[in-house]
């Protein structure tokens, strides 16, 4: 009888494999969770689809080739879609989140090249917890705050007067970040971020980040690299990666 490997014995059991979720999976639960939020969401979509198809059809009656432009309109149909979805479900997103700490640190990082961005507050006042994020990129440093209209302004001019002190001759952008007279909507503060006009090199934007990143700061109490709630939509999976 052979014997058992003393070490096998021993051994605790192999954790299992986890299996590596497909972009058709990523798909359903962004469907799943903009659905919980516009039950209609299915019509709509099924209704762009169909009517991607019809003007397919119609084409394909005037150029006497219906098949073949109806076949062609179904793949445009998807796209069009699944485009309609990935909307919805940043507009759901973005509801979830707005008005939660770090909701503009989870804005900011739908901005994917040319900009270096802090995950966490470079200011915050600890009375009401109001927060100024800050990005770098060719535009400048842009300060971003969390709060009403009435508290940020000046959290967010004693951080700008401290990032003048270490870059002086670097222009220097405040947004604010809310619903009210003069401020940005969450939805809107990434792309008002990237609109901003280049002023840099991109050497001067990572010399820049290079001295802002030795400036101390106070921490916000949010797990870095964590959004609100986990609530920004899986872009890969909106793309079909």
């Amino acid at each position: 009888m052979a014997k058992k490997n003393s070490t096998d014995a021993g051994a605790p059991p192999k954790p299992k494999k986890q299996k590596k979720q497909r972009w058709y999976h990523q798909v359903w639960d962004v469907f799943q969770m903009v659905r919980r939020a516009q039950p209609s969401i299915p019509f709509v979509l099924l209704g762009i689809f169909l009517a991607v198809v019809a003007i397919g059809f119609l084409i394909g009656q005037i150029f006497n080739q219906v098949a073949y432009f109806t076949f062609l309109a179904v793949p445009f149909g998807l796209l069009a879609a699944m485009f309609v979805l990935a909307r919805r479900a940043e507009t759901v997103a973005y509801r979830r989140i707005e008005g939660e700490p770090g909701a503009v640190s989870a804005a900011l990082g739908t901005i994917k090249r040319g900009w270096n961005i802090e995950e966490e507050p470079v200011a915050i006042e600890p009375r009401h917890q109001d927060t100024v994020f800050r990005a770098v990129g060719r535009p400048g440093v842009v300060l971003i705050s969390e709060g009403p209209a009435h508290r940020v302004p000046k959290l967010l001019e004693g951080e700008r007067k401290r990032v003048a002190r270490v870059i002086p001759n670097v222009p220097i952008i405040l947004l604010q970040c809310g619903r009210e007279e003069g401020q940005v909507p969450l939805p809107k503060i990434a792309a008002k971020v990237r609109k901003q006009k280049p002023q840099l090199t991109k050497s001067e934007v990572a010399e820049v980040s290079k001295r802002l990143r030795a400036l101390k700061s106070n921490a916000l109490p949010i797990p870095k690299g964590v959004d609100p709630r986990r609530a920004r939509p899986d872009r890969k999976g909106m793309r079909g990666r």
